[in-house]
């Protein structure tokens, strides 16, 4: 099919149907969207394993915000005590829980949705580390994809607060007190965040309103712009190959094959799997052994009574233990301001890999020892850190979260060094069937 049929209208075949289609394919580009972005959209033919979690993350995110949807309609984020003495947000969790009928399962998949969410999204962006997913031209796509990250992030942290729990108030206590170490602004950015000198009822109501208006307006738009951003200029793929190089006399790219029906069909596949996980997980154990939902969040917040050990959800703690690595005051400043420094700096690292990376070849399968050793290495520096950021401060703990702290770093700020350094096999010139 000719390249440029993409801006062809759509015709009627005489049926009712048809003549609707045209209709509103007169008005709206519909058929040039259905055409742009699946029938006609060619993707490289060699996908793997890996690209499942992309189309995952959309599902999951489809999840969060109809089962989100349900939840507010019975949710009050009021901190007052009700007549029992609850707070008032605790006990509506509780009523959608007990009372609304199917409640549990809704807020149960919400809350395993969010760690399921964290899990193919970690995944996806291991996946762009493997293949070089992140390198020319493409960098705006893993921009964009990053946005997505600290967009769900804030997304998990305004939401975690709102069931109004012990962990939660203490939970959103520590990490909001964690902007006072800021010079200057810290102490009433802090207040400004908070909306009053504690945790308290304008806290909730602020975070409610983020996490269900505002941050899930943002993460949509970046969803958005990441997937056009793809297809404007094309998937990546195990090999590294841009499929645009090779093309036939219509323009279509030789090692492409057409989004739907094969790749649709394909995640299809991906997602019974991943549905028959998540459902063993919702359904036998959704609190996850308590890291999905922590122990302590079943009991109402008390402002007078603080948990013995305070930490982030499982997705957070790798960041967490980054933080309580640094003991060390620096320029006059203590070190919980370099810890909070340490905490953002190891997320917004990962927006520099197009940039670091100077290796000739993307993927995986044609870099040498030095890439897949420090790569293996850095994954369970990761788990290690993540691990210690859910255990209780003790001196082990510290020092070997300052050395994965050191790795961390060092994986990144060394790449443009031995990414050039490392051998590596010439990438083929047409994609491969491995």
């Amino acid at each position: 099919m000719a390249a440029n049929s993409t801006h062809e209208k759509y015709k009627s075949d005489g049926s009712l149907p048809g003549h609707l289609l045209e209709w509103v394919d007169a008005r709206f580009p519909a058929t040039a969207l259905w055409r742009d972005h699946l029938s006609e959209y060619y993707a490289p033919k060699n996908f793997n394993f890996w690209y499942f979690f992309g189309s995952l993350a959309l599902l999951v995110l489809v999840i969060q915000i109809v089962t989100g949807i349900f939840l507010v309609m019975h949710f009050k984020p009021d901190a007052s005590l009700n007549a029992n003495g609850v707070p008032v947000a605790f006990a509506s969790v509780e009523y959608i829980m007990r009372d609304v009928p199917w409640g549990w399962l809704i807020r149960y998949l919400h809350s395993t949705g969010a760690s399921a969410f964290f899990i193919v999204v970690y995944l996806h962006m291991f996946r762009g580390l493997l293949y070089g997913s992140y390198r020319k031209p493409r960098e705006l796509i893993w921009l964009f994809g990053i946005g997505i990250f600290l967009a769900l992030m804030a997304e998990a942290f305004f939401g975690y607060l709102l069931p109004w729990g012990q962990m939660s108030f203490w939970g959103a206590q520590v990490i909001v007190n964690l902007f006072s170490a800021i010079p200057l602004i810290g102490p009433d950015l802090s207040i400004w965040i908070r909306g009053d000198f504690v945790v308290g009822d304008a806290t909730l109501n602020r975070f409610f309103s983020f996490h269900v208006i505002a941050v899930p307006l943002v993460l949509v738009g970046l969803v958005a712009a990441h997937v056009l951003a793809l297809h404007e200029v094309g998937s990546n793929n195990p090999d590294g190959v841009e499929i645009k190089k090779h093309k036939d006399t219509n323009g279509i790219p030789l090692d492409g094959i057409p989004f739907h029906p094969y790749y649709t069909v394909k995640d299809i596949v991906g997602v019974i799997v991943f549905l028959m996980a998540f459902s063993a997980v919702l359904f036998f154990a959704p609190e996850g052994g308590g890291y999905f939902l922590e122990y302590n969040n079943f009991y109402p917040a008390d402002p007078l009574k603080t948990p013995p050990h305070i930490a982030p959800v499982w997705y957070f703690t790798p960041y967490y233990s980054i933080l309580r690595a640094v003991v060390w005051n620096f320029f006059g400043l203590d070190a919980k301001f370099w810890g909070v420094v340490g905490m953002g700096a190891a997320v917004l690292i990962f927006a520099f890999l197009p940039w670091l990376d100077r290796s000739p070849v993307k993927s995986i399968r044609y870099r040498g020892p030095i890439f897949k050793t420090l790569l293996s290495i850095f994954v369970v520096v990761f788990l290690v850190l993540g691990y210690f950021g859910t255990q209780p401060p003790s001196k082990a703990g510290e020092i070997i979260s300052q050395l994965c702290s050191l790795y961390y770093f060092g994986f990144f700020l060394t790449m443009p060094w031995w990414s050039r350094m490392d051998k590596f096999k010439p990438e083929p010139d047409r994609v491969t069937m491995k």
